[in-house]
């Protein structure tokens, strides 16, 4: 299991993960910022200049999942996680890649009062003696009040709550160990395991009365996607996107959908890539709109988008897929893809 400490700078994450290793037995310190340090030293330096935040490394995601599955291998655990993690799309990717490694998120927020933080970071003593770090340092967590701020409504939602405005660390530690007990701050995620080769996958396109495409937002991988999922082994294509938007949605779909593309995905490490089919399935009244479901495990939310709005929250990838389906779907024929490039 990982008890994963959230909270802006100032917060107490560190202090409080000190604490809870003495009540939490068999726990270990597991800190995914030496992992950001580590690659700022074998990465080129031109790499940290295209980015804000080593958290914006695919590299460094990643290895949060790897590493802390290579320590449950010698640690019993649970493994304490100070750390910071403001976009939700991150937590999506992090969150679900533990849960498809089978490994157990609590996520408790620490929170504190705004004037609280300011004191905290404004008082905050650094190992060095350098005055001009310091001030870089405090002026970092300042900027980042505003980040935490806007993510606030998602976290809240997400995370167990613990108020540390007027706790001392070790009173804070004991409600979080108590939150563990009890089961508080678990995220349930659908467990997909991660593929070991290429794939086969189907996804279904649903339109309203406007021709906007339905898009859902998983919960446990980053971004925006069409309902659907992996043909399961034996499985027809075409029925298996009409099982997910069953599972995915409570729709009932007709079982003869008309395919609109049918792209081959070239894998990139390290995903294994694979055939990827879209299918039509048709507009949706508006009866049968205000019946969708959403499994919680699964999805947080849908939406009916334009193609205008799709290209802003669409990978590049699903994108480019989406927008042949769209001109497929126009002409009347389906389209035949490599790599998102139209053949013949």
């Amino acid at each position: 299991m990982i008890v994963w400490l959230n909270g802006t700078f100032g917060a107490g994450k560190t202090t409080t993960a000190h604490e809870l290793l003495d009540l939490l037995p068999g726990s270990t310190l597991y800190d995914p910022e030496l992992l950001g340090s580590g690659l700022r030293l074998m990465l080129p330096a031109k790499r940290f200049e295209e980015i804000d935040d080593y958290q914006d490394l695919p590299a460094w995601r990643r290895m949060v999942v790897d590493t802390a599955a290579a320590l449950l291998t010698e640690v019993p655990g649970p493994l304490v996680t100070p750390m910071t993690l403001l976009r939700q799309e991150y937590r999506d990717e992090i969150f679900g890649a533990l849960a498809a490694r089978r490994i157990p998120v609590r996520h408790v927020l620490l929170h504190t009062e705004e004037t609280i933080l300011r004191e905290r970071i404004a008082h905050r003593e650094e190992p060095s003696g350098d005055a001009e770090t310091h001030a870089s340092i405090r002026r970092w967590s300042l900027e980042h009040l505003t980040p935490y701020a806007d993510a606030l409504p998602w976290l809240r939602g997400d995370a167990h709550v613990v108020d540390t405005t007027r706790l001392t660390p070790r009173q804070v530690a004991e409600q979080v160990a108590e939150a563990v007990r009890t089961g508080a701050g678990a995220c349930d995620i659908v467990q997909t395991p991660e593929p070991t080769a290429e794939t086969l996958a189907a996804g279904v396109l649903l339109f309203d009365d406007q021709d906007r495409v339905l898009l859902v937002d998983p919960t446990y991988k980053a971004g925006w996607e069409f309902p659907g999922g992996v043909v399961e082994r034996g499985e027809a294509p075409a029925q298996a996107g009409v099982r997910e938007v069953a599972e995915e949605l409570g729709i009932e779909l007709p079982r003869a959908l008309r395919l609109l593309v049918l792209d081959w995905e070239a894998p990139k490490p390290p995903g294994f890539g694979g055939l990827r089919l879209l299918y039509d399935g048709g507009t949706l009244t508006g009866d049968r709109i205000s019946k969708l479901l959403l499994p919680g495990a699964e999805l947080r939310d849908w939406r009916f988008v334009t193609e205008a709005e799709a290209e802003k929250m669409l990978p590049p990838v699903r994108w480019n897929r989406l927008r042949w389906a769209l001109r497929a779907r126009e002409r009347g024929c389906p389209l035949h893809l490599e790599a998102g490039v139209p053949l013949g």
